[in-house]
């Protein structure tokens, strides 16, 4: 029994992060129509920017989720309005800007990947905050741990409920079915699409914040989150946040139980499901 509760817990601690991940993608990709390889910095950053604030200000981390998420906010806006836009507007088609913007968000990987080393360095940063132990039915798990899971939940849950039940909710969710006939019922395309690529920015900065609460944090770990996005946005289902959330957990869950056999395990295990979703069922859990 300890053995599987240690197994299920630590399988839904990765799985909310892995959903607040793929959540931001998805928005991105299913909305914007940018398949943002860059999507990890943003993690790195949040977690970075957590840990400066901790150490150097004595910022409470918690209190660091009003920081991290306005700022990667903005930042995902800005380029945006700056980049995505004018290739949107210079591209022949959907497939031509496609294309273009998943080589610009390269560019963007390396470009905040080199600043972020210019400003923080190559080392690996980490911080203790929380790591009471608790003891649930004979598995101990640091209370950090539990509370990124209660948060990664509760603001997943939140985002689904902003796009499910508000009115830029339903204008995302018009713009993301049919844009041009979004536009014509008085939707600003332009700005939706901004601020889908901010909002994913900010769950991706909002995740690494939470990351940072647990694991060490470094310039270069975005590039893995991205490619876990990734599969996670593949098993849910392409721009289905529902199902990236379902996804996120279901993938944590695999990588708990595989991590348990033998951790060297565990990226080969998720690059096999991402391999045979796209042979078998490449809509996912709940794509159309």
């Amino acid at each position: 029994m300890v053995t599987f509760l240690n197994i299920v817990i630590a399988g839904l601690l990765l799985g909310g992060l892995y959903a607040l991940i793929a959540m931001g993608l998805s928005l991105q990709y299913g909305v914007a129509r940018v398949l943002n390889v860059s999507h990890g910095e943003f993690i790195m950053l949040g977690g970075l920017i957590t840990w400066t604030l901790y150490t150097a200000f004595g910022v409470n981390p918690l209190l660091s989720l009003a920081i991290c998420g306005p700022l990667t906010f903005l930042l995902g806006f800005i380029i945006h309005r700056t980049v995505f836009k004018r290739l949107l507007t210079s591209s022949e088609s959907r497939g031509v800007f496609e294309s273009n913007s998943m080589l610009a968000s390269f560019s963007l990987l390396f470009i905040i990947q080199n600043i972020a080393s210019i400003a923080w360095g190559p080392e690996i940063r980490g911080y203790s905050y929380l790591r009471v132990p608790v003891n649930l039915a004979g598995a101990v798990f640091g209370a950090n741990r539990l509370m990124t899971l209660g948060f990664a939940v509760v603001i997943g849950v939140a985002f689904y409920l902003f796009i499910a039940r508000t009115r830029t909710g339903k204008a995302i969710r018009a713009a993301a079915q049919d844009p041009a006939a979004a536009g014509l019922m008085g939707v600003n395309i332009d700005r939706v699409l901004a601020l889908c690529f901010g909002l994913g920015a900010a769950l991706a900065g909002t995740a690494g914040m939470l990351i940072s609460l647990c694991y060490p944090v470094h310039v270069a770990m975005g590039l893995e989150y991205t490619v876990i996005a990734l599969i996670v946005v593949v098993l849910g289902g392409l721009g289905s946040i529902p199902g990236s959330f379902i996804g996120g957990f279901a993938l944590g869950i695999i990588g708990s139980v595989v991590t348990n056999i033998d951790p060297s395990l565990s990226l080969i295990a998720y690059y096999l499901i991402f391999v045979l979703l796209l042979l078998v069922k490449p809509t996912g859990i709940m794509g159309r």
